[in-house]
């Protein structure tokens, strides 16, 4: 089964990944994600036909402990956070190192 990409987050933010094409997203104010941004990650969570969830990295501090915790650890789907630049912000490239466990930008010598 194919897995698609999900985006999570502000309509700005999702905006740009829709006109390329990513079809699943999920919405969220910024003036209500503390209200709403934890029902929109965790419906993406159990989207069987996710396999990439996006999100902004500045929106992790909206998640409630819990939700934050299983979208962290979560493995399929896995979590990529684009943006911010705190030091908990990674680049992609580990993480996507991180979620299979390989680097695919590595050179050969």
């Amino acid at each position: 089964m194919s897995q698609e990409i999900a985006v999570v987050g502000s309509p700005e933010f999702t905006t740009g990944f829709r006109l390329a094409g990513v079809r699943t997203f999920e919405n969220v104010p910024d003036d209500e994600k503390d209200e709403r941004l934890d029902d929109a990650v965790e419906r993406t969570l159990a989207d069987e036909g996710t396999g990439i969830i996006v999100m902004h990295d500045d929106d992790l501090d909206h998640l409630s402990r819990g939700t934050r915790e299983a979208v962290e650890g979560s493995i399929e789907p896995v979590l990529v956070t684009l943006g911010g630049s705190g030091a908990g912000s990674g680049g992609l490239r580990d993480q996507i190192k991180r979620a299979i466990g390989i680097d695919l930008m590595e050179e050969d010598d």
